[in-house]
């Protein structure tokens, strides 16, 4: 199969990326927590959400994942996100999901938020299988 070099993503869809330091205690917590709340993104117009525990994140020379988030050595790190139609969609989702009382009445977070890193994303690329 030949693959041209550059296919630009001719869907509008937009992408939240999120990257977290978890400790591994707190796995299963974790996945709970993201189940409850990973419902409310696709309530509000996403249309998928994947959470992805993190199996082989080596360390590198200059920065990686674990220094992004400066994740401890008993943390694992957390590669997410969220899928969007579009981007208005998704502003109008995001500012519902940030208003909804599910967020207040939301049990502790599994996580230290303060080192969670994350951004919006406009792909450039998109390759069906």
């Amino acid at each position: 199969m030949t693959i041209p070099a550059t296919i630009e993503a001719t869907a509008m869809s937009y992408i939240d990326g999120f990257v977290i330091a978890v400790p591994n205690a707190n796995r299963e917590q974790f996945i709970k927590h993201a189940n409850t709340f990973d419902v409310i993104f696709l309530e509000f117009g996403a249309t998928r959400v994947l959470e992805c525990w993190g199996d082989n994140v080596p360390e590198g020379k200059l920065t990686d994942f674990r220094r992004a988030v400066q994740a401890e050595e008993n943390e694992s790190v957390v590669f997410s996100w969220v899928e969007w139609p579009d981007k208005a969609t998704r502003d109008a989702g995001m500012a519902k999901f940030m208003k909804d009382p599910r967020m207040a009445a939301a049990s502790a977070c599994p996580f230290d938020g303060k080192r969670m890193i994350f951004g919006g994303f406009t792909p450039v690329v998109s390759l069906p299988a």
